[in-house]
C-alpha cells in the first residue's frame, strides 16, 4: 500500500465526494460529477487535475480506459478516518436494536447468534461474533441440581455464558449429601476459573467423607471436560447469503477467497482478537488484513464486555465498497447494547 500523504482541504473534499459517489453507485467517478456534487465551486478541469494528483499519491485508481476513477484501499482509509467520531444510527435501525435486546434472552450464546442475524439485517453484510473464552472467565454461579439418579452441574460465568453438564452420583448418596456439596461449591467457586474450581474440588475431595468425596471428584472430572471443550475460540457467523449476493463481489475468485477465509476461521479470528484490544470501533480495509491473504474485503468490528474488560468482538464483513458510515454506526450501537445485556446476565 502506498504511503499516506497529507491532503489539502480541496483534495480531501474531492476524495470524500468521490468515495461517497462510488459507494452509492459502484461506477467509476468522473471530474464533471465531482465538480457538480462537491460544492467547491471549481471547474471540471481543476477537479481533473486534483484527481490525477490523488491517483499519483495512491488514493485513487483508474480502471481500464475509463475516464472515471475509483478509490484504492488508501482512499477508503482516508475517508474512514475523516468520518465523525460518533455517527448516529438511523432511527429504523435504532428501533430494531432496542426491540432485539428488549426480548428475554437466556444466555450469551443465544444473544450472540441473534446478534449476528441482527447486524446482518441492519447492514446487508455478513456478520461475525467472537464468543467469550470460558477457561479464563470467572464463575459467577456454580451449583448441583438433583435429577433423580443423577445431578446437573450448572455453571454461570461472569461473561453471561451458561454451561450445563450431567454428573452421575453414587447410588448410596441421599439428597442431603448433594445439598451439602452444592452449597459448598456455590460458596467456594464464585470468582474462580474452571481450572481453579476443578483444583478446589479435588482438594476438598481429599478430606471429604463418602459419598461426598465421590461426588466432588465427579464434579472435578466434569469441570475438566468443560474446560477442554472451551479452550478454542468460538465464532458465530450470520448473513453469508449477503456476501454471495453482493454485486460488489463481481469477481468469482474474490468471492471464493472470502468464503474460504471465513470457513478456515483462523485468519478471521486473528482480526476479531485484534479488535478486542481497543475500545474504539476498528475498521480494516482490503490489504490492511494481512492474515487473510487475497481478501478484497473490509471488516468493521467492536469489542463488547463490562467496563474495560472485553469479553469478545462483533463485526460485519463486506466489500471494500462498503457503506462505512452505516456499518460503523450499526456495529457501535449493537456492541453497546450487547455489553449491557452481557452485564445484566452476569449480574
Amino acid at each position: 500500500m502506498a504511503a499516506r500523504a497529507e491532503l489539502s482541504e480541496r483534495k480531501a473534499a474531492i476524495l470524500r465526494a468521490l468515495v461517497q459517489s462510488y459507494i452509492r453507485t459502484g461506477e467509476a467517478v468522473g471530474s464533471e460529477m465531482i465538480a457538480a456534487m462537491s460544492g467547491l465551486g471549481v471547474s471540471s478541469a481543476t477537479v481533473r487535475n486534483e484527481l490525477a494528483a490523488l491517483e499519483e499519491m495512491g488514493y485513487l485508481a483508474q480502471p481500464h480506459t475509463s475516464a472515471g476513477r475509483v478509490p484504492t484501499d488508501l482512499g477508503y482509509r482516508h475517508y474512514v478516518d475523516m468520518l465523525p467520531a460518533r455517527l448516529r444510527v438511523r432511527e429504523t435501525e435504532r428501533k430494531a436494536i432496542v426491540h432485539f435486546f428488549g426480548e428475554a434472552l437466556a444466555d450469551v450464546d443465544e444473544i450472540l447468534r441473534g446478534t449476528t442475524q441482527l447486524l446482518s439485517r441492519l447492514t446487508r453484510y455478513a456478520s461475525l461474533a467472537l464468543a467469550p473464552s470460558l477457561p479464563e472467565s470467572p464463575i459467577a454461579r456454580c451449583e448441583l441440581i438433583e435429577l433423580g439418579s443423577a445431578a446437573l452441574l450448572l455453571v454461570v460465568f461472569e461473561t453471561g455464558r451458561v454451561d450445563k453438564r450431567r454428573v452421575d452420583i453414587p447410588s448410596d448418596a441421599v439428597p442431603a449429601d448433594l445439598d451439602r456439596v452444592s452449597t459448598e461449591i456455590l460458596d467456594r467457586y464464585r470468582g474462580k476459573t474452571v481450572g481453579e474450581a476443578r483444583a478446589a474440588a479435588l482438594d476438598r475431595a481429599a478430606t471429604a467423607p463418602e459419598p461426598e468425596r465421590t461426588i466432588l471428584r465427579r464434579v472435578a472430572d466434569t469441570l475438566a471436560v468443560m474446560g477442554e471443550l472451551r479452550e478454542a475460540d468460538h465464532m458465530f457467523l450470520g448473513g453469508m447469503a449477503h456476501i454471495a449476493a453482493d454485486e460488489a463481489f463481481q469477481r468469482q475468485e474474490t468471492l471464493q477467497g472470502i468464503l474460504q477465509a471465513l470457513e478456515r476461521e483462523t485468519e478471521v479470528l486473528e482480526l476479531l482478537r485484534a479488535a478486542a484490544t481497543t475500545p474504539e470501533v476498528r475498521v480494516t480495509i482490503g490489504a490492511e488484513n494481512p492474515t487473510t491473504g487475497i481478501w478484497h474485503a473490509s471488516m468493521v468490528a467492536a469489542a463488547y464486555g463490562v467496563g474495560e474488560h472485553a469479553f469478545g468482538t462483533i463485526s460485519v464483513v463486506g466489500p471494500t465498497r462498503m457503506d462505512y458510515a452505516a456499518a460503523i454506526s450499526a456495529v457501535r450501537a449493537v456492541a453497546e447494547r450487547l455489553s449491557a445485556a452481557v452485564h445484566a446476565l452476569s449480574g
